[in-house]
């Protein structure tokens, strides 16, 4: 046989383990399997000769014959001497028997020789060794199709998943930046702002205390010349009664010729005048004021739930908020508590600078001019706009009432041991484990316990019979009624209407607390 019959048709040299295909064409085993891997895996398995196409990658059976006769040539060429041709060998030997191990015995898992397939395995399941490596390369051709499908599935969620993180990490970026955009110009525009209304109060400052001035030292130079005439008179009292007569006539001929010098009331009263022209800016001040301190911060709240780190006081187990109305225990009407009526005061040492008492310590009003100075003191609310009562209770049946100028404020009671010097919500009645509120907000109530909040069904309430028509926002009135040992704090409303109710095991004294707004003043009513 011609040499050249015995070379592969792909890489044009000896078959070097040859085997044949469906079609009758045979390449080497490496050959055609590197000639169907590189091709794209949507084109079908073709021979590279008559380009036979097949559904399904072939089982590739090797040639023995053409094995044979390939190494034959390849003997006579290296030894051309010799005639003989010394086959390498294609299977193990039997090492008892030394034979070709042929026959695979299934039961004991081991290939076994004809004679230990006839003795040692007679009545095992037995087939030939051909025959299990043809059922063990479909196996391994299905488990080679099973993983390349899950490498395929890997690869397509990996992409997918550096697609989803380049997107998130864009979204991200956008809206950091929107949110920093949004807060910058936020910022930009109160610095312009104050920095104007800053220019402008230094010049009203300027043009209205120079004018004061000037007035002050004209009322100077009157009272200089009106001390003189003063002082003249008195000399010509003492004086004989003719030299008296004589300076009495001198003086009305000066008084004549002189300009009478009219005296009036100074016209100066420049805080009720700017604060008068300036009213709608306050209130714009405290309603953004309001949206950065409370709606702003709400929001934050439950979009990241902050105040995780709150005071070791926030981690203690909280109390549920009781829904309101509780089981009625009271008379529902004024009359009916009348006899719980106590009389309370605000405690000075506590209240935060920005607050200040008044009417004997009944009164406590957020200043809009900012904090004022006030002595340290470790009761004292350092950075929370809150104050608590004198009086405190440890035991027996308590009710009393509050006037709020407008609803803004946060009312309760806490034990003595709420946090005073920490920034903060944790420091705010109601906002940790040791006191309660309910917050009076235009829009609707809120009772808060250990940061916890509950929207209470009802209305704010409203305002007293007999308040001035056209002015707004109206005072309205709280009641409060504390049973300690029974465990409920009760709010009542106008006409005495029960708003809410909380339910505790109180363990401590207790205080009235009031957190109060900006511009919004809290008045303790007398019994």
């Amino acid at each position: 046989m011609d040499s050249e019959n015995l070379n592969c048709a792909i890489c044009i040299e000896k078959f070097r383990v040859p085997v044949t295909i469906p079609c009758g064409h045979t390449f080497c085993k490496d050959c055609i399997t590197n000639f169907w891997d590189t091709r794209a895996q949507s084109v079908s398995p073709q021979c590279p000769i008559c380009k036979e196409q097949f559904p399904n990658r072939p089982l590739l059976k090797r040639n023995y014959s053409l094995s044979l006769l390939t190494e034959a040539t390849v003997s006579r060429e290296v030894h051309p001497v010799s005639r003989l041709v010394e086959p390498e060998p294609e299977r193990e030997l039997c090492t008892r028997h030394s034979k070709p191990l042929v026959i695979y015995c299934r039961s004991e898992g081991i290939c076994v020789c004809y004679e230990c397939s006839i003795t040692a395995c007679k009545s095992h399941d037995q087939v030939l060794v051909e025959e299990e490596r043809k059922n063990r390369e479909t196996l391994l051709n299905k488990k080679q199709v099973d993983i390349k499908r899950q490498m395929d599935e890997t690869e397509r969620s990996m992409q997918k998943l550096q697609d989803n993180i380049a997107s998130a990490q864009l979204s991200y970026q956008q809206t950091a930046q929107v949110m920093d955009s949004r807060f910058d110009a936020l910022v930009k525009v109160l610095e312009e702002k104050q920095q104007a209304l800053r220019s402008y109060v230094a010049q009203e400052q300027e043009a209205v205390i120079g004018q004061a001035q000037a007035q002050l030292a004209s009322l100077e130079d009157q009272q200089h010349r009106l001390q003189q005439s003063h002082e003249h008179t008195s000399t010509l009292r003492s004086l004989p009664d003719t030299k008296l007569i004589q300076g009495t006539r001198e003086l009305a001929r000066d008084s004549r010729h002189a300009e009478v010098a009219v005296v009036h009331e100074p016209s100066l009263d420049p805080s009720v005048h700017l604060q008068e022209r300036l009213s709608g800016v306050m209130d714009i001040l405290n309603k953004i004021s309001r949206l950065v301190l409370e709606d702003l911060v709400k929001a934050m709240d439950t979009a990241i739930a902050q105040d995780k780190e709150g005071s070791p006081q926030d981690k203690k187990p909280t109390l549920a908020v009781v829904p309101s109305p509780a089981t009625p225990s009271y008379p529902g009407r004024r009359e009916g508590l009348s006899e719980y009526r106590c009389s309370l005061t605000f405690d000075p040492r506590t209240a935060n600078s920005n607050l200040q008492l008044s009417h004997s310590n009944r009164r406590a009003e957020h200043l809009t001019s900012g904090p004022r100075p006030v002595p340290a003191d470790k009761a004292r609310f350092d950075h929370t706009w809150q104050v608590l009562c004198h009086e405190g209770f440890a035991r027996g049946r308590h009710y009393w009432e509050l006037e709020v100028s407008k609803p803004w404020a946060y009312l309760g009671v806490t034990y003595q041991s709420i946090p005073r010097k920490e920034k903060g919500r944790q420091s705010m009645v109601g906002m940790n484990a040791l006191s309660w509120s309910l917050q009076l907000d235009e829009r609707q109530l809120s009772a808060w316990h250990a940061g916890r909040r509950e929207t209470v069904s009802g209305m704010v309430p409203s305002a007293p019979a007999g308040g001035s028509a056209g002015h707004s926002p109206q005072p309205v009135r709280v009641g409060m009624l504390l049973d300690y040992e029974a465990g409920t704090l009760t709010y009542y409303g106008e006409g005495q209407s029960r708003l809410h109710a909380f339910h505790c095991a109180f363990t401590h004294e207790l205080f009235p607390a009031c957190w109060i707004g900006e511009g919004v003043s809290v008045t303790l009513c007398t019994p």
